[in-house]
């Protein structure tokens, strides 16, 4: 299409511009096209087409040129750009018209000279609009694909670092844990590095694209038999995992924070209930602990935070994340789209 535009089209128009002239001519006139010497036809044609080429690429250069030396294009710049056009149009085409009544050796007046002056500025004016708007066009476009590439890598920057937050928080309340499980019961702690050890090594390669449900789940376990060799002995745990969730996909790393948060703020009467469902095509999470009452007001924090922006990022109109909080427990509730 490019090369139709480039090195056809300039041909077309210069023959339309050469029907146009003789149309407006001779249907006034008696003469007839097809009783004209053809040897005058060929003339024409040719320099019509000779001429349509020279146009534009008169008309490109001054566009190219108008376009390096104004930053902002108007009204104002539109009109300026096509009168010069225009006028090296007009300054070039008349020699041509005087050179082919010469060579065909047909006397010229005024009326040949207007006409073809007329007709030519009416196709230089179309032919303008064509290429200055296929340009704004093709400008357009590549700078909504540009807008476009800024705003996803700027997604994926911020994705990013939200990742990067997100390990050291969770590197924290993991070693603290095995921290105080050394103080008192040393091959437990062992095991408990283990399993720490598989959690690290899911958030290294996993995390960079899709999972099953199954594989986030047996995540969540691994880190739920963690957090129990710190807990308090009055905390009554339950949780259930529906057997259906399975093979549908979902973005690891986003049921984490509301674990790692109950267990941070349990309290009170120490119960924690988390529960996973396959709820109509999507998955229903829900994560609840009672609190102590000086604690009503904290909860919160940097894990919360991040995984908000995180399903804004990666679940647009997707998800569905909602809280509900007394002076005595806290409930988390997230609802994701599943593949």
């Amino acid at each position: 299409m490019k090369a139709f535009w480039r090195y056809l089209f300039p041909a077309l128009f210069g023959l339309l511009i050469y029907i146009s002239i003789r149309l407006v001519t001779d249907v006034p006139s008696t003469e007839q096209f097809w009783d004209r010497p053809w040897i005058n036809s060929i003339v024409e044609v040719s320099f019509s087409m000779m001429a349509a080429y020279i146009i534009d690429a008169l008309l490109r250069r001054t566009i190219k040129n108008f376009s390096l030396t104004n930053e902002s294009f108007n009204a104002r710049q539109v009109f300026k750009e096509f009168g010069f056009v225009l006028l090296l149009s007009i300054l070039f085409i008349n020699p041509v018209i005087l050179l082919i009544h010469y060579l065909i050796s047909d006397p010229i007046d005024w009326a040949d000279v207007t006409i073809a002056n007329i007709i030519v500025g009416l196709y230089v004016l179309l032919y303008y609009a064509i290429v200055r708007g296929n340009i704004f066009i093709h400008s357009y476009i590549e700078q909504k694909t540009q807008i476009e590439r800024l705003k996803n890598d700027q997604l994926e920057t911020e994705l990013k670092f939200l990742k990067a937050q997100y390990h050291p928080h969770f590197l924290f309340n993991a070693l603290n844990t095995i921290y105080f499980q050394m103080d008192e019961d040393i091959p437990a702690a062992k095991k408990t590095v283990e399993k720490f050890s598989e959690l690290l090594r899911y958030q290294l390669y996993d995390q960079q694209q899709l999972v099953p449900v199954q594989q986030e789940l047996d995540h969540l376990q691994n880190f739920i038999h963690l957090q129990k060799q710190r807990s308090s002995g009055k905390l009554q745990l339950s949780y259930c995992f529906d057997e259906t969730l399975t093979h549908q996909k979902i973005y690891p790393l986003l049921l984490l924070p509301l674990v790692e948060n109950a267990f941070k703020y349990v309290g009170g009467s120490y119960n924690m209930n988390i529960e996973a469902k396959n709820d109509t095509g999507g998955l229903l999470f829900k994560v609840h602990n009672s609190l102590a009452t000086t604690q009503a007001q904290k909860i919160g924090g940097i894990g919360l935070e991040n995984l908000q922006r995180r399903l804004h990022l990666l679940y647009p109109g997707k998800h569905e994340f909602s809280i509900l909080s007394t002076d005595k427990d806290y409930t988390a509730v997230l609802k994701l789209q599943t593949v």
